[in-house]
């Protein structure tokens, strides 16, 4: 009995030693960032994706969009896609020149298709769909980069995947003004681990001018830098933060506050982002 306990304790010590030491395999720690929950409110939209202008936010769900004011919490428009339309699952979204932009596919349909849908960010009306070429994933984030875009496909195991490739699959395509491929950046070992089997749900450009993405479901940012030479994005640290993967935004009005949903209770959370020192 007593050596059943003695490995009982060993097995769960070990469990939570876990994750901080595949951190520490994977080379990188929260590295002086942190996270913290600022401010809540329900969004029934709260369940794919956020995305966030000087006054407002948007909540994403897979065919319906909610634009809340930042000040109030209080739903001032409002978009739904009729089933069995175009618009099947939209994703992360971001907020360019009065537009507001979300990555979308037809997920978990096969063979994989992907757009960019475009709506006013004042109406919420829909403005037109951009398709993209690229089908060897599903579209989840897009953000604007050098003039074009910075697009994360997306594979899975199970629901939604294609035979014969699985989240290490995963990438980001780098796009032109006119949506053509300049080139792809892999996902960082580390972070393909953490994906489990899912992959990249949301992700915005933070200070610093890195990359912050999330998972599907993890608790925990993932800090990324692009790299000065080769293909692979480069991990600079995972920052535990209280939030449930899926898509973020950083607020243009306050750099250092981030926006993500919470699936869960359907709600919009504001996280306050700590940086090192010497990082702006």
């Amino acid at each position: 009995m007593r050596a059943r306990r003695r490995l009982a304790a060993a097995t769960l010590a070990f469990a939570a030693l876990a994750p901080a030491a595949a951190v520490a395999a994977g080379g990188a720690d929260a590295g002086g960032w942190r996270a913290r929950e600022i401010r809540r409110f329900a969004a029934e939209e709260a369940r794919q994706a956020v995305a966030v202008d000087a006054l407002h936010v948007y909540a994403i769900d897979d065919r319906r969009i909610g634009k809340y004011a930042k000040a109030t919490g209080r739903r001032v428009a409002s978009f739904r896609a009729p089933e069995g339309g175009g618009i099947a699952h939209l994703n992360g979204g971001v907020v360019v020149a009065g537009r507001l932009v979300c990555a979308h596919s037809n997920y978990p349909a096969l063979p994989m298709r992907s757009s960019l849908e475009v709506f006013d960010a004042g109406s919420l009306a829909h403005l037109e769909s951009r398709p993209l070429e690229i089908g060897d994933g599903s579209a989840t984030w897009a953000l604007p980069h050098g003039g074009g875009y910075w697009v994360a496909f997306a594979n899975y195991a199970g629901r939604g995947g294609a035979p014969g490739r699985g989240p290490e699959a995963s990438f980001v395509a780098r796009l032109d003004t006119a949506l053509r491929s300049l080139g792809r950046l892999r996902f960082p070992p580390e972070v393909v681990r953490r994906f489990g089997t899912r992959s990249s749900s949301g992700a915005s450009f933070g200070p610093g001018g890195l990359l912050f993405a999330t998972g599907h479901d993890a608790p925990e940012l993932w800090v990324l830098r692009a790299p000065a030479a080769g293909d692979a994005l480069e991990l600079v640290a995972i920052v535990p933060a209280p939030i449930a993967g899926q898509g973020i935004a950083f607020d243009p009005a306050e750099p250092d506050v981030l926006w993500a949903v919470r699936r869960a209770s359907r709600e919009l959370v504001a996280l306050r982002i700590a940086a090192p020192d010497g990082v702006r």
